[in-house]
């Protein structure tokens, strides 16, 4: 099975402008924002999406939400506000099959969204 783009970029084998990175996430500047502020956390670990997380990655969801939180703070969104999305297949605008998290921030973000 090929490496998704995610998988490449954690290989370094595709570069991308690095916002935080541990042992367990990477978040980067996503390459086509939709907003002023547009950060993809994502896990090392490659799980498809969401609907296909297994109950032993409920601490490594847990790591990716709390460090979108940190991310968001130590991008300055956090005392204006932001979005956290998780897309969960193509009709949600899943393009990547690889679980992300997008950070959205930096204006106004209506409601509903699409």
């Amino acid at each position: 099975m090929s490496k998704t783009l995610f998988e490449k970029i954690i290989a370094r084998e595709i570069p991308a402008k690095v916002v935080f990175e541990d042992d367990l996430v990477l978040a980067i500047h996503d390459i086509s924002p939709q907003a002023p502020t547009h950060i993809l956390i994502f896990p090392k670990k490659p799980v498809p999406r969401i609907a296909e997380a297994a109950p032993e990655d409920h601490k490594l969801i847990g790591h990716l939400l709390l460090k979108a939180a940190e991310v968001a703070d130590k991008v300055g969104l956090k005392k204006d506000g932001y979005r956290l999305v998780i897309n969960n297949g193509a009709d949600a605008g899943e393009t990547v099959p690889h679980l992300h998290c997008h950070i959205l921030g930096g204006r106004h973000l209506a409601w509903p969204p699409g």
